[in-house]
């Protein structure tokens, strides 16, 4: 038998989890969030450029010989943990993640050290709602030039580096600046998708696509769960302190025994998100029963996010439903999240068979 996995926190992952929290607190309160998202910029560049470049965070699951910190998922779950807690609207899961795996799988040292160092940003030119081990979209491809449209990139605007994969069977690297890229309507603010347009646009292979796809979208959704993780956790914390202060008949409304019970639920919630999130993570890391890991995550996180996010809007009463509070942009995170790298029934359908579970 395998040995049980230790889903706690090492005094290395909290240390890590207060220097991003304390930045955070600094540079991304929830006013500086609402400014961002209302502007034609919706992407924090500066504070991207002081957890990419300043704490060298873009390196995390990159080896030292590669230009990176050679550290696990376990860490990367810490840091997504603290993103999903403040709505981040930088492209973390999408270049140090996502675009991250898919060079590790395709072995491209030079690109890698570029996003490990924080040089430039890498988006996977998939759609974010695609599942791992899904049917993704490709491009045409002539004598190295890439042709075609993908829709529902997540992040591409903020991006240096596509990497596209192509007809052939391939993924190739597309500087940015070769491809337009139209911005889609977006729910979440913070995560903005568009379309990426290609036309005879000059290209690197980087190696076989359908690998390097699966493995990007497998850690997507794995370490997703920890963002919606921070996500729910910050939002009932929120609501918690609220209902503390807000009085009615004289008394907290937290006080009311109904609200209560509403909140022990949704806390036992997050507690069964927290454990599902860190063995998701702890699997990707080890590599022991990765894919069942992340399903179980996915199948559990998006409802459990969505319902704290919706919960919390509900119980700050008409003070919630202001634009001016933040709550609105967590729901919109999590509604978002909801189906970002597969719906929680697509991950059920997974679990099912991974486990050899026949439905009746």
């Amino acid at each position: 038998m395998s040995p049980q996995p230790d889903l706690l926190y090492s005094e290395e992952e909290e240390a890590l989890r207060a220097a991003v929290r304390d930045l955070l607190t600094d540079h991304c309160g929830p006013a500086d969030v609402l400014a961002r998202v209302e502007s034609d910029a919706p992407h924090d560049l500066s504070l991207w450029k002081s957890l990419a470049d300043g704490m060298g965070l873009a390196g995390l699951l990159v080896p030292e010989e590669l230009g990176g910190h050679g550290a696990t998922h376990r860490e990367a779950a810490v840091v997504l943990e603290e993103l999903g807690r403040a709505v981040a609207p930088v492209p973390y899961l999408a270049s140090a993640v996502v675009a991250t795996e898919a060079l590790l799988e395709s072995g491209d040292a030079e690109l890698l050290g570029r996003l490990a160092s924080g040089r430039a940003i890498g988006v996977l030119a998939v759609g974010l709602h695609l599942a791992p081990g899904a049917d993704f979209p490709v491009v045409d491809v002539e004598d190295g030039l890439l042709s075609g449209e993908l829709t529902a990139v997540a992040d591409a605007a903020a991006a240096d580096v596509l990497l596209v994969p192509a007809r052939d069977g391939d993924l190739y690297a597309v500087a940015a600046a070769d491809a337009v890229v139209t911005p889609q309507t977006s729910l979440d603010l913070t995560r903005p998708v568009a379309t990426v347009t290609l036309t005879g646009a000059p290209a690197r292979r980087l190696g076989p696509a359908a690998p390097a796809v699966r493995r990007a979208l497998r850690a997507g959704a794995g370490l997703l769960a920890s963002e919606q993780l921070g996500l729910a956790e910050r939002t009932l914390t929120d609501t918690v302190g609220y209902l503390k202060e807000r009085r009615q008949f004289n008394r907290p409304v937290g006080g009311f025994q109904a609200l209560k019970h509403r909140l022990a639920q949704l806390w036992l919630d997050v507690v069964h998100l927290r454990a599902a999130a860190r063995g998701a993570a702890d699997a990707l890391a080890t590599g022991a029963d990765a894919e069942l890991a992340v399903a179980v995550a996915q199948s559990f996180a998006a409802p459990v996010a969505v319902r704290t996010a919706e919960e919390a809007l509900q119980l700050h009463g008409g003070l919630g439903m202001t634009w001016e509070h933040p709550v609105h942009l967590y729901l919109k995170r999590a509604k978002a999240d909801s189906i970002a790298y597969g719906t929680a029934g697509a991950h059920r359908d997974a679990v099912a068979a991974l486990v050899d579970l026949q439905a009746p």
